[in-house]
């Protein structure tokens, strides 16, 4: 992989082939280098193309996302780094070598830092923080301007109707070994109802729909918040899912591969820190509905990754990266007892949202 990105994608972004490429990151859907060359540092990326059937709205996506963030930058309206596209040679935004690959770059950021389990209530309020601010910069952006690249993403009846044809078909003879999970997953759509119920009241707005903690980068050097990044997934949607994406990727000790299911468990400091960072942003735009909705987000978004990651299992592992047998049904366990866990502490947890 290494020597044909050197020599077949890099000459395109005016990078020499003797230029140092090394893996980045531990994301489950696309591949990611870092590259070092004489003039600087970028990310390289291969776009699964599987997962993104339309990767040209992917890339134009972030380029008008980040161009109105530049903006608002300008006018002192935005303090994050913004991460931008790179263009090639061609002063295109990608470029599509067919089974070869779709490959685009964005700028590095020199002194970022990412962390894939929240240590502290004061890292999880500064990323709540940052993303709430950077979904208050974009409130001004109309969301028409943004194509769908996954269409309903974040659609809890269609996941669960996704689960049902997995195990209806169950093609690699799997469901024996997942029966109890499957099982738990279905017995929790009233939730479908719920949501049936506010979203006609919710504002469409761009979201960035992937608010895990590794998503926000800090500076090393003072661990303060440096940029929002991986806007691959920015799409018109509704802010209880940012808020639940947090929830679900904050609150836990464990990462969300873990199989130490009796530490997973929702942390009540680092839920009311999210609260208090995501809030402090948001509060002057938020809607009485959208407030409300915030609680049913963080039950929907634990579920329904759930979910899919038990699909994904059933299916035989075609959607998300996997790095051993089962491991997608690991993370499924993981996220279900992370959801039995916010069930559980309801009544405490909802409080900070009030």
């Amino acid at each position: 992989m290494i020597d044909f990105i050197k020599q077949h994608v890099l000459p395109n972004f005016g990078i020499e082939v003797e230029a140092k490429v090394s893996p980045l990151g531990n994301g489950h859907i696309n591949d990611t280098f870092l590259v070092r060359g004489q003039h600087g540092e970028m990310v390289l990326q291969r776009i699964n193309t599987e997962v993104f059937k339309t990767p040209f709205f992917l890339v134009n996506n972030a380029q008008k996302i980040a161009q109105h963030l530049r903006d608002k930058r300008q006018q002192a309206e935005y303090q994050l780094k913004v991460v931008s596209p790179l263009t090639t040679q061609a002063n295109e935004l990608a470029i599509d070598l067919g089974d070869k690959g779709f490959w685009r770059a964005i700028n590095y950021l020199p002194n970022s830092h990412s962390i894939d389990v929240v240590g502290d209530e004061q890292q999880a309020q500064a990323a709540a923080k940052a993303f709430g601010h950077f979904s208050q910069a974009l409130s001004d952006f109309d969301a028409e301007q943004i194509e769908d690249v996954i269409p309903q993403f974040h659609h809890l009846p269609g996941r669960i109707k996704q689960l049902e044809q997995a195990v209806a078909t169950n093609s690699k003879q799997r469901l024996a070994g997942c029966q109890a999970w499957v099982d738990f997953a279905l017995t929790q759509q009233s939730l479908l109802q719920e949501l049936a119920d506010i979203e006609p009241q919710l504002p469409k707005r761009i979201c960035h729909n992937d608010t895990k903690i590794n998503n926000m980068l800090f500076d090393k050097r003072d661990m303060s918040s440096l940029a929002i990044i991986d806007l691959d997934t920015c799409m018109k949607g509704h802010l209880m899912y940012d808020f639940g994406d947090m929830v679900r990727t904050f609150c836990s000790p464990e990462e969300e591969d873990s199989t130490n299911l009796s530490n997973v468990q929702v942390r009540e400091t680092i839920f009311a820190a999210i609260c208090q960072g995501y809030l402090s942003e948001l509060s002057s735009i938020l809607t009485k509905a959208e407030r409300q909705s915030l609680w049913l987000g963080a039950k929907i978004i634990c579920l329904m990754i759930g979910v899919r990651f038990l699909t994904d299992h059933l299916n035989g592992d075609v959607y998300f990266n996997i790095h051993h047998e089962n491991h997608n049904l690991e993370r499924a366990a993981n996220q279900f007892t992370l959801y039995k866990s916010l069930l559980e502490n309801q009544a405490a947890l909802q409080q900070h949202l009030s």
